[in-house]
């Protein structure tokens, strides 16, 4: 191995220790606590080093923010792919969108802002056009099926999103007075009525 590429490798090696150090941090106290100076100090590497890697905490944040979306965007493939059926398609996204959120709740808190200071993620923007496309997909296709051209199917997006993302939000908020059994009926309910809606 040449010297070039051994500095190649524990630059990646330094990197990625970097992210480990910073996710353990996110995982033990939460992203208000996550610093460079904690995670310079975690490591036993001087700040300079830190930033030599990342420009700043928000970088770190995006990198963790794109990684969040390629995850969710792995899982409702995946539930997609279940059925050929666009309302059943529909229900199989927003449960493992629901999964999602609650099975990677540091993600889902730093990809959509829950409970946290905002940061540099409008970056992460182009990544979450492909929930919209998975989900908007079955919308037209169920609008189509029910001859619904008149009906706009981005308003459609957005009040399936919406409805997902307040429930997500109330429960990881702390909302104690709704537990996860009717909170997950809520969705189901809402998601459910919203396929109706779109066959009226």
């Amino acid at each position: 191995m040449g010297i070039a590429e051994r500095r190649l490798r524990q630059k990646d090696q330094m990197r990625s220790d970097i992210l480990t150090t910073a996710w353990k941090i996110v995982k033990e106290e939460g992203w208000q606590s996550l610093s460079i100076r904690k995670i310079a100090d975690a490591i036993e590497y001087s700040i300079p080093v830190v930033y030599d890697h990342f420009e700043n905490k928000e970088a770190i944040l995006l990198e963790f923010g794109k990684q969040g979306f390629e995850l969710l965007t792995k899982k409702l493939q995946q539930a997609k792919k279940k059925s050929e059926d666009p309302a059943e398609q529909l229900m199989a996204i927003a449960d493992a969108y629901w999964n999602f959120a609650f099975k990677n709740k540091e993600y889902y808190q730093l990809m959509f802002q829950v409970g946290i200071s905002g940061c540099e993620m409008e970056k992460c923007i182009p990544q979450q056009s492909v929930f919209r496309e998975l989900v908007q997909e079955p919308i037209e296709k169920i609008l189509k099926q029910n001859k619904k051209a008149e009906v706009n199917s981005c308003l459609k997006y957005h009040t399936f999103w919406s409805v997902m993302h307040g429930l997500i939000s109330i429960k990881m908020l702390g909302n104690t007075e709704i537990d996860e059994e009717l909170n997950k009926m809520v969705l189901e309910d809402a998601v459910s009525g919203l396929i109706k809606n779109l066959g009226k």
